[in-house]
């Protein structure tokens, strides 16, 4: 997605006339009142009451040693992740009592915290959490017992990263619901942790820092906030990662290969560090990470990544053909991190990007009736999306799901001391209650391109009321009372009117918008129809939908029906002006393209789907699509033999196969993800129906056998074929295979990238 920002420090020109620090209201002062959003919040309410506090607690009695009130919950929150969704769900009830004022939520959420606060003072020092063995680990951690890759620290999944949840979910129980307990008990849990690293160097925290820890930075800049005492800002300092925060400043692009949730949110915490300090190296590496992901990384519906990664700026190629997709997580996250940019530079542009991913990744990734949530969003064409379900799922993108849809209402309206701003166009109510001023907006939009907005004053007051002109909308006109007024708008800009307003008046908006095709950043001739800010898509088939609502199954998030061959997807032939001619306006939203109907993506629901189509000439269509063909077969062949499969060095896979290591490091070269070890690793491959017969590990360098163990369920495994790169071993007629590599004589083996369990 291409948004063409300018940067500037603290105020912005607009129509001659300066103003002043842009704040957002409230999500009490905003209330939805129709339209696609509202439904979601509405379906996100049954969701958030589906869930049992008792069992998303679970984890935090057990480490404290209180008795249980129920059982916890499986899937995630009971093999590694156990507790993060309480933090989660603190922060979505916090969240949806603030916007909904609904009495059932503010219940649940005092309660939370009240047990939460229960087991901090069973624990006596401060400490609340969930982690399986938490004290044992945090033990370790205290005095310097440090081994760490990207996910898991001292073989535990990515605690710091956990805890951060349960920081985030307390600030939010007390800055949204007001909750006073729970800033207590945040405040306790942020000294207990200042104790637990108060012994480690620098170089240590950096060491622990090498694995995922969410935004553990800014929580403790929040605390800063909320306390004024600066030891929580210098532990946010400390707490800063320094390898990706110094190639930043730099303006280095070294992004390519990491975790992508793993790096937005440590940016969250250099911008507002950056905010609260005047650092302006930390701010202005903060604007860069955003400008390159947003412009140079994400797809039409404003999502990045593949397989949880951020792939080449060059190539995208490896996302058009994995079933995973942009993770929800990603755009979350990159949601938070717009709005605090645009709050903080007083910059609308970066309201393009946010608007662009809200409709299209954001309100997609929820279903309209049942309100499952989804992890990946693949661009594959006709392919599809997996839903969660509240009694099997506890993804990270369940946690963050349930937060997505609390909060549509927070940036809607904005203001500075005495001026408003609108800054989308849903369906709402605002009360800003210091200024006494109300505004109702009534907009039917993206189905009807204009919004009125009609105020009601305690007494006529003279003020500024400023509309955002969107990047995409065109012949942007604004009426107050009916009277066309005189502007002079561009678009990324806001139309200021100021004029003493009473109550009744009206200001009416309207615009155009047309659709566009959008290539994929990486100049490749694959492109989505984007409608204004609506990006369309095509059900293309509701067959094969395995798994389409997920079970318990530790990837039950991912897609398990078949591939569907890429070249057999629709092409458009042609040429540019061709391609466009070929959309016919149906009804609303709707257009024909040839035989499918294309329609707003965030409404394609339970089908497959294509979203981006290749773009051919009549000359190179026979030749490009025949060496599709060839790709493709042979890919699906691979993909038809293979039983299981880990992607050494990536996250996802490497915990969906029990990683466990030691002396242990990954990395990414060559375009590819890579691990290896100067003790040992071992993964658990799934062996279905005992089907597998062989194993292929690969490497990208050469493979000395006579220097690695190769162990199958603990014993010696036999070398089939070792062709320098690749070993062929046999596999072994259990249904669970557990591989473990050992280094000989301390050194370290070859970076091992990829291990398949093959039918033959």
């Amino acid at each position: 997605m291409k948004t063409n920002v300018v940067f500037i420090a603290f105020l912005l020109l607009l129509g001659g006339t300066t103003w002043a620090q842009m704040q957002s209201f409230p999500l009490q002062d905003v209330k939805l009142t129709g339209g696609a959003f509202k439904k979601a919040q509405d379906v996100d309410l049954t969701y958030i009451l589906a869930l049992n506090p008792d069992k998303l607690l679970a984890p935090y009695l057990i480490d404290a040693e209180l008795p249980l009130k129920a059982s916890r919950y499986g899937n995630w929150e009971s093999s590694g992740l156990d507790g993060h969704i309480a933090g989660h769900y603190l922060s979505a009830l916090a969240m949806m009592y603030a916007s909904t004022g609904n009495a059932e939520i503010k219940k649940r959420l005092d309660y939370m915290v009240s047990e939460l606060a229960r087991c901090q003072m069973k624990n006596g020092n401060g400490y609340v959490g969930g982690i399986p063995q938490g004290k044992l680990f945090w033990e370790r951690i205290h005095k310097g017992d440090i081994d760490g890759s990207s996910f898991g620290l001292n073989n535990t999944w990515v605690p710091l990263y956990n805890i951060h949840k349960l920081f985030a979910g307390l600030r939010d129980a007390y800055e949204y619901a007001g909750n006073k307990q729970a800033k207590q008990v945040l405040i306790g849990l942020g000294n207990w942790f200042i104790d637990l690293i108060n012994p480690l160097s620098d170089e240590q925290i950096q060491q622990v820092l090498r694995t995922e820890h969410g935004g553990i930075n800014e929580t403790f800049a929040d605390l800063y906030m909320l306390t004024k005492d600066k030891k929580y800002l210098e532990t946010a300092q400390r707490l800063s990662h320094r390898a990706l925060l110094n190639p930043l400043m730099e303006k280095q692009d070294k992004l390519t290969g990491l975790h992508a949730n793993t790096q937005i949110p440590k940016v969250i915490g250099y911008e507002k560090i950056a905010s609260l300090t005047g650092n302006t190296d930390w701010s202005d590496a903060a604007m860069y990470f955003w400008q390159n992901v947003a412009q140079q990384r994400s797809v039409a519906f404003g999502g990045n990544s593949v397989r949880e990664h951020f792939n080449p700026t060059t190539d995208f190629s490896t996302m058009l053909r994995s079933n995973q997709g942009p993770e929800t997580c990603n755009s979350f996250n990159m949601l938070r991190l717009s709005k605090a940019l645009f709050l903080d530079k007083n910059e609308p542009s970066y309201l393009d990007f946010y608007e662009r991913t809200l409709y299209n990744h954001i309100l997609s990734t929820q279903h309209p009736e049942k309100g499952g949530f989804v992890y990946f969003t693949p661009i594959r064409p006709n392919h599809y999306r997996v839903y969660s379900q509240p009694e099997t799922s506890m993804w990270c993108c369940v946690g963050s799901g349930l937060e997505n849809h609390t909060k549509y209402g927070e940036l809607i309206y904005s203001h500075s001391t005495n001026d408003l701003f609108v800054n989308l166009f849903i369906p709402s109510t605002l009360n800003w209650s210091d200024k006494k001023i109300q505004l109702t907006q009534k907009t039917e939009f993206p189905y009807q391109n204009q919004s009125e907005l009609v105020l009601k004053l305690a007494k006529p007051q003279t003020f500024g009321l400023n509309i955002r002109h969107p990047k995409w909308a065109e012949n942007f006109t604004v009426l107050v009372n009916g009277e066309p007024q005189k502007i002079d708008s561009k678009p990324s800009t806001y139309v200021t009117i100021n004029r003493k307003w009473k109550t009744g008046d009206k200001l009416t908006v309207r615009f155009t918008t047309a659709t566009q095709l959008e290539y994929l950043p990486d100049g490749s001739n694959w492109a989505a129809f984007v409608h204004g800010p609506i990006v369309l898509a095509a059900k293309t088939s509701t067959n094969d939908l395995d798994g389409l609502f997920a079970d318990d199954s530790r990837m039950g998030h991912e897609t398990k029906g078949k591939l569907y061959p890429l070249d057999k997807a629709y092409a458009l032939i042609g040429s540019p002006d061709t391609y466009h001619s070929r959309i016919k306006p149906a009804d609303g939203l709707t257009f024909q393209l040839d035989s499918l109907t294309l329609q707003p993506f965030y409404a394609i629901h339970d089908a497959r789907y294509q979203m981006y189509f290749q773009t051919f000439t009549q000359a190179n269509y026979d030749e490009q699509k025949a060496r599709l063909k060839q790709q493709e077969a042979a890919a699906l062949a691979l993909d038809a033999k293979t039983i299981d499969k880990v992607n050494c060095g990536e996250q996802q896979p490497e915990v969906d196969h029990a990683f466990k290591g030691e002396k242990t490091e990954s990395g990414y070269d060559d375009e590819r993800f890579w691990r290896r070890t100067r003790s040992a690793i071992s993964y658990e491959l799934q062996n279905k129906g005992q089907a597998g017969k062989f194993l292929d590990v690969s490497a990208l360098d050469t493979i000395p056998i006579a220097n690695i163990s190769f162990l199958l369920n603990d014993k010696p495994a036999e070398v089939i074929v070792n062709d320098g790169k690749t070993v062929r071993l046999k596999a072994s007629d259990d249904t669970v295979i557990t591989l473990k590599i050992v280094a000989g004589n301390g050194k370290n083996t070859p970076r091992f990238s990829q291990i398949r369990l093959l039918k033959d």
